[in-house]
């Protein structure tokens, strides 16, 4: 298990294309097991999901991201080019049905902790509300 530093950047794009941006630079844990790269990371209070933990399968063919803490939050999407995938998603609020598109996904993530993961997708929760969301994380040592 490798010592990482991560910087994530996640932008929101609402129905009208207003960008909202949030960006914070983190530590991690980064290990490979059966042919999958995984990588480890506490949400931040900048986040708005503080005493989270997030962990990312990554395979060549798909990011599966799964999100849990405490009673308050829990979540597990899988992100695939092209597809749709329904999972619920756990808040402080109550449990909301989600469903994700993914538009893209990009991962030039190595076992030796370099690289970069991008994912594009539109999301609706619970059919409350809709919008487009790109996450990016960069990785360093």
């Amino acid at each position: 298990m490798k010592d990482i530093t991560l910087k994530i950047t996640g932008k929101q794009y609402s129905a009208d294309q207003e960008e909202d941006q949030m960006e914070f630079v983190t530590e991690g844990k980064l290990y490979e097991r059966n042919g999958a790269l995984y990588l480890i990371y506490e949400e931040s209070e900048f986040s708005g999901m503080p005493g989270c933990k997030t962990s990312l399968k990554m395979t060549p063919e798909c990011i599966r991201m799964k999100r849990v803490g405490g009673n308050a939050f829990g979540m597990d999407f899988v992100f695939e080019k092209g597809k749709r995938f329904q999972s619920s998603y756990k808040t402080p609020y109550g449990i909301f049905d989600m469903e994700v598109l993914t538009n893209n996904v990009v991962n030039n993530l190595t076992p030796e902790g370099t690289g970069n993961i991008f994912i594009d997708y539109h999301v609706s929760l619970g059919g409350m509300t809709e919008g487009r969301n790109c996450l990016s994380i960069e990785v360093t040592q």
